[in-house]
């Protein structure tokens, strides 16, 4: 097939950068037209040396990508993806969204957490969300993909089998995660400054994350009702990568056999989860600068609990690598194409 021409808008952020590096090597997809607001007309090798003789392009606006392109990624802040979208739809190209603005069905939703209404409304019933092990069946052929958020995704896997196959109690669910600093974005505040952050571990907006919504809208779809969780999100003081550690509990009769046995049965043939062994602890070395998702389980059957342990790379699995996955996806080819790389272990 021919070479697709993808756009970056939003490429000199943290994940903008990071599809910039896994496109490179995709043998399918070309980069064509990056933009930044900050470094328009820079070399984007100028602003991320890395990137020298290898992504040599200039910067340019966005109007531009979207002209010169046949997919664009956004890859901006909450509430900025709508009129690019409009634009795209115009032009029958591609978006799709690794910001906030196409993750909800709900607009009162997003009002709430996100504290704006949507622009353009008209445009969500183009938009698919699109996490590829759930929801695969519907990216093909949407003319919107908003991309998961990376909390959202390192649970979702998480409590799929269970909560889809009525393992689990939908009630008193609690989620403890903790994210590497790149997950709060390439702009400097007080919280991710180097002093602060280096030798510290802290929660953050406990109770009030504005992952919560996707986190439920996701666990009410596989629940067939709506799922209200407790979710205290962490600051790690490393560079990439989540852990999600989920508190479930199982209904009366319910044996680790039967968890373990829908664990496995439902990831076999999911080329990103990989499942531990009973006994190992998911860790986010493991996936580190990969696509992939490790889960391991453990049981308090003292309490009746199950423990869902999920690691992803926050940059790859939780942005960029997810969102050629599903670029993959709507083009018919295989899912791994261009993200098949091996965890990096040092």
């Amino acid at each position: 097939m021919n070479k697709i021409k993808v756009g970056i808008i939003g490429a000199t952020g943290y994940a903008g950068a990071e599809l910039v590096k896994l496109l490179l090597g995709h043998p399918i997809a070309e980069i064509t037209a990056v933009s930044s607001v900050s470094y328009e007309g820079k070399k984007l090798s100028e602003v991320y040396p890395n990137f020298k003789k290898l992504a040599d392009i200039t910067l340019e606006n966005a109007d531009t990508v979207i002209d010169k392109c046949d997919v664009v990624f956004a890859s901006l802040p909450h509430g900025l993806s709508e009129p690019l979208a409009q634009k795209c739809l115009e032009k029958n190209k591609l978006l799709i969204d690794l910001g906030a603005d196409f993750r909800m069905y709900d607009g009162e939703a997003y009002a709430e957490w996100y504290k704006r209404e949507y622009s353009h409304p008209e445009l969500h019933k183009h938009a698919t969300y699109a996490l590829p092990e759930l929801y695969r069946d519907k990216v093909k052929g949407a003319k919107i993909i908003g991309n998961p958020g990376c909390y959202p995704t390192s649970i979702a896997l998480a409590c799929a089998p269970a909560i889809r196959n009525g393992l689990v109690e939908t009630e008193g669910i609690i989620i403890d995660s903790k994210s590497g600093v790149t997950g709060a974005g390439r702009g400097l505040t007080q919280g991710t400054h180097y002093p602060d952050t280096n030798e510290a571990f802290a929660a953050y907006k406990a109770g009030e994350h504005r992952h919560t919504p996707e986190i439920e809208q996701t666990l009410s779809d596989l629940a067939g009702k709506t799922v209200k969780v407790t979710f205290v999100p962490h600051l790690l003081p490393v560079n990439r990568g989540i852990e999600s550690s989920v508190y479930l509990t199982l209904k009366d009769g319910v044996t680790k056999e039967q968890v373990i046995k829908c664990y496995e049965k439902t990831y076999e043939n999911e080329r990103f989860v990989r499942m531990e062994p009973i006994g190992s602890y998911a860790n986010i070395k493991n996936v580190r600068c990969s696509n992939y998702c490790d889960i391991s389980l453990h049981f308090d059957m003292r309490n009746n609990k199950l423990i869902v342990c999920s690691v992803i790379d926050n940059m790859v699995k939780g942005a960029a690598g997810q969102a050629i996955q599903n670029m993959n996806i709507w083009y018919g080819l295989p899912e791994e194409t261009g993200i098949d790389m091996a965890p990096q272990q040092f």
